[in-house]
């Protein structure tokens, strides 16, 4: 037996292929199916199963699609639903897959009300345990994404669901879903992979005897839900069509009407950009981001530098669920006059330290206890989309801006200047370094 795992940075998820003697079954995976279906092609494994855990809320699924495609057979958990054709996993139903393979479902709910883990078995020893979004790499799946009415509940079962897991062999390999840098974790996830064994031993979830405490843990700091997960339950019950093939036509201007995403470099961004865009940098989370930020399925239109390559942003908005890229501009020419300015650590600092100065934070409320600058005005960045830019800065006075890196910084920034706010934004260093450097020159 062999587990292949295929990891997608920017969702903070995994999905898994696992082999054996030939036979294979595949968990959770996404939308973009090729690198799945390569992967067993190569090693001439034949699909014997498509797992689904729970109805996602974070990604737009690829199972019925990995199903339609090799003839495997798609097993759903029995209280999911969904409209299209499945086998339900009803728990501890065996599911025999042949050549010594089962799969045994154990009703694992907490993250989701259907949530079910898989425990494959190989001639009825237990091999390895695929745990969706319950038991966690130190962590645990967080049960407020179907709201706050429900959130307590859920939280609740989710101790009983955890301990369930714990009582399987301490040796047998876990497989989670979710992890490090994903939005449906309750705390930060550690590792991708573990043991029943390792959990049991480090993870700080499973040290929590009593249910009300677990819950309170649970929902003490709740991360924010981006906005684009409101859709992806709904599509994942009813089905979704294939992802359409990359094809991004270039075009001379951006269409009217069109939300304009530039993903340049910073750098390239804070020289000038389009009026009325929206910068949002190429890296991993950049779908995560697009589909928080603007409104959902609406028309998009890329800006990108010469010869960089669009082929990832379109596979990551894909992944959620977007497919209205309606083509790339590469040229900007003399339109290019929204602009925003850059600075280094202690240029910034420097800066800050005026007197005319006014810091606007967009950093989640949990990363502040990190560290802050006094007279910060604090706005998470998604917030700043959906209520505004902050009425306490004053427009006539440029605005330094700084997130944990500058990543989240520069996408403010581009709001701002299309506002007509001057914003100065740190890049290459945070919050919490910049007001290290403050209390180190009050200090000199």
């Amino acid at each position: 037996m062999d587990v292949i795992s295929f990891r997608t940075p920017g969702l903070g998820d995994q999905t898994y292929l696992l082999t054996h003697e030939g036979k294979g079954v595949l968990v959770d995976p996404q939308r973009d199916l090729d690198r799945f279906l390569r992967a067993a092609a190569e090693r001439d494994v034949e699909l014997r199963f498509v797992l689904e855990t729970h109805l996602h809320n974070d990604y737009v699924s690829g199972a019925e699609q990995a199903a339609l495609r090799t003839g495997a057979e798609l097993v759903l958990p029995a209280a999911a639903a969904a409209a299209y054709r499945h086998t339900p996993a009803f728990h501890l139903e065996d599911i025999d897959g042949g050549a010594g393979l089962t799969l045994r479902p154990v009703h694992t709910p907490g993250h989701t009300p259907e949530h079910t883990s898989y425990l494959v078995l190989i001639d009825g020893e237990p091999a390895a345990l695929f745990s969706g979004g319950s038991l966690l790499v130190a962590s645990a799946g967080r049960p407020d994404l179907l709201g706050p009415e429900r959130a307590r509940s859920l939280a609740r079962l989710q101790h009983i669901s955890l301990r369930r897991l714990a009582g399987l062999p301490p040796g047998l390999g876990l497989y989670p879903t979710h992890g490090e840098g994903s939005f449906c974790t309750a705390t930060g996830a550690g590792r991708l992979t573990s043991t029943i064994g390792a959990e049991c031993a480090d993870n700080p979830m499973l040290a929590i005897d009593d249910p009300e405490k677990f819950a309170d843990t649970l929902l003490a700091a709740p991360m924010p839900i981006p906005a684009f997960y409101r859709y992806m339950g709904p599509a994942n019950t009813l089905g979704v069509p294939p992802m359409p093939p990359v094809q991004v036509p270039e075009l001379d201007h951006a269409p009217e009407g069109t939300h304009v995403v530039d993903i340049r470099p910073r750098q390239a961004q804070s020289r000038g950009m389009l009026p009325g865009s929206i910068g949002i940098e190429l890296d991993d989370d950049f779908g995560s981001w697009t589909g928080w930020l603007l409104p959902y399925a609406e028309p998009l239109t890329l800006v990108a530098e010469p010869g960089q390559d669009v082929a990832e942003a379109v596979t990551q908005l894909a992944q959620i669920g977007v497919d209205t890229v309606q083509g790339v501009v590469r040229d900007l020419g003399a339109d290019a006059t929204q602009r925003y300015e850059l600075l280094e650590l202690d240029a910034f600092v420097e800066r800050l330290a005026q007197p005319d100065a006014q810091l606007l934070d967009v950093r989640m409320p949990n990363e502040r206890e990190q560290g802050r600058v006094a007279g910060a005005i604090e706005r998470f960045l998604a917030d700043l989309f959906t209520q505004g830019v902050p009425v306490e800065l004053d427009p006539e006075r440029p605005v330094l801006v700084a997130c944990g890196s500058g990543r989240r910084a520069s996408i403010a920034a581009g709001l701002l200047a299309r506002e007509g706010y001057r914003p100065i934004v740190l890049t290459g260093a945070g919050v919490p370094e910049a007001a290290a450097e403050l209390r180190a020159r009050d200090a000199a």
